[in-house]
């Protein structure tokens, strides 16, 4: 079994030997309810070879979860009563748990959608009391305790009364006392939000997640990030829900027009600024994903692409070199770092943002519209620094020049403007990290490979 854990200085997500876990999820929401064996084969797949790491998916799911069946004719629960599960439903659960773990999938599990246990009007459904919210999730995390599993609690929604508090901690304690604290968890709040606003103080939270949403494309998700990474006590924290690609932009909003949809640069830049804000990962989405919409099922949010079509849109194969490319070097290491960049826009559609290690070997610069920016070289400790270009859109890297660590230097990205984004590599020449990110295993490179040379 791969079990992951945070980290000993709570900053990112490990696997139990200590190799560092870098986040790539995916929202398939609808995952058990809606697709069939030869379906999530063909999903588990896509997702493991473009590298992601998890997917976030749903026991009771959102769209009639306890009332409509799933692809075999089952429901989760007889009488909708969360102490007793239908065996039959949970063993379709149980091979899709399977056959994630045996492409190096993480899943994680969300036991309900929020709205089965908060009261939202119409649209809700509660069927939980603190009582059987604890034998569900002890249910769970039993069958569950030996399985690459994240625990996520909630389900878009926040906790306004004392009532949901109880119901949701309770499940998490169930969920504890079945794997034996096996498996971490966090809560997946309303967007946009974030768990630290109604949890981070809970002791069965072990790290944070942000829904930073779908309202505008300049929405700077980084400042979800930035807004955990400074909080104590220190807890991982990442985005689980960021703008999707292709959903309406502000569908939510009077006067939304469903022709103006997210793009793979949205997709891209909400990465990129949450990650580089402190995230420890992050969650792509996509609006025909989630729902895995087909022709014939009601389109939610204006749904209009087939998920065994949109699976392989621009942005998924965009989160995996953001992926690779982290993977390949030794990316725990790296903090934000605002006084590394000088001379560029620090908000708004056009920011830039940097990292750098905390060894100073090595640093990330990300320019959202390819505008100019100058690096104090000073901030790094090495006698030769290798700077290279990496194109976020086709995952290659360019190497540029290899020079003293010495003064301020401008660089000017190759390209400029919307959907031209760049990366700046700065990094120590002799520790010889790659320039091709495909050879990099989606495991990450354990912790040994990435030691400073002996003559350092």
């Amino acid at each position: 079994m791969n079990t992951v854990q945070v980290s000993t200085n709570r900053r990112h997500l490990e696997f139990s030997d200590g190799t560092p876990f870098f986040w790539l999820g995916d929202t398939a929401w609808e995952l058990f309810h809606r697709l069939d064996r030869e379906e999530v084969t063909v999903y588990l797949d896509n997702r493991a070879k473009k590298g992601f790491s998890v997917i976030q998916a749903v026991v009771l799911a959102e769209l009639d979860g306890l009332d409509k069946p799933n692809s075999y004719g089952h429901t989760p629960l007889h009488e909708n009563d969360p102490t007793r599960p239908n065996e039959a439903y949970f063993e379709h659960v149980d091979f899709v748990v399977a056959e994630a773990g045996k492409r190096g999938l993480f899943i994680a599990m969300l036991p309900t959608w929020g709205k089965y246990v908060v009261d939202m009007g119409k649209w809700s459904k509660p069927i939980f009391t603190p009582e059987n919210a604890r034998a569900y999730g002890e249910f769970l995390g039993s069958r569950y305790k030996d399985k690459s599993i994240v625990w996520v609690l909630g389900g878009d929604v926040f906790t306004s009364s004392d009532r949901d508090r109880a119901i949701f901690s309770a499940m998490a304690e169930g969920l504890g006392a079945g794997d034996g604290g096996a498996h971490p968890k966090t809560y997946h709040p309303r967007g946009p939000g974030r768990s630290s606003e109604d949890w981070h103080d809970a002791q069965w939270l072990d790290f944070n997640m942000c829904q930073t949403s779908h309202a505008a494309p300049s929405h700077d998700s980084g400042l979800f990030s930035a807004s955990d990474y400074a909080k104590t006590p220190t807890k991982p924290t990442l985005d689980g829900e960021p703008r999707y690609e292709g959903i309406p932009v502000g569908f939510y909003n009077t006067g939304a027009r469903p022709m103006d949809r997210f793009d793979d640069y949205d997709a891209r830049t909400a990465a990129y600024w949450s990650i580089f804000s402190g995230a420890c990962g992050h969650t792509y989405g996509h609006n025909s994903v989630w729902q895995m919409w087909l022709p014939g099922r009601n389109p939610i949010i204006s749904a209009n692409t087939p998920w065994t079509d949109a699976i392989d849109h621009p942005g998924s194969f965009q989160m995996g070199h953001l992926a690779r490319l982290f993977r390949s070097r030794a990316w725990q290491k790296l903090r934000p770092e605002p006084e590394m960049v000088h001379g560029a826009p620090l908000t708004g559609p056009s920011l830039v943002r940097g990292l750098r290690a905390d060894d100073k070997s090595f640093g990330f610069v990300y320019s959202s519209q390819g505008e100019p920016f100058t690096v104090d070289l000073t901030m790094f400790e090495t006698p030769q620094l290798a700077a290279k270009w990496f194109d976020p859109r086709y995952g290659v890297i360019y190497p540029i020049h290899t020079g003293s660590a010495r003064g301020f230097q401008t660089f000017v990205p190759p390209t400029s403007g919307r959907g031209r984004d760049w990366l700046l590599i700065l990094e120590d020449a002799r520790l010889k990290y790659p320039d091709e990110i495909y050879d990099v295993p989606k495991k990450d490179l354990p912790p040994d490979t990435t030691e400073r040379p002996a003559d350092w």
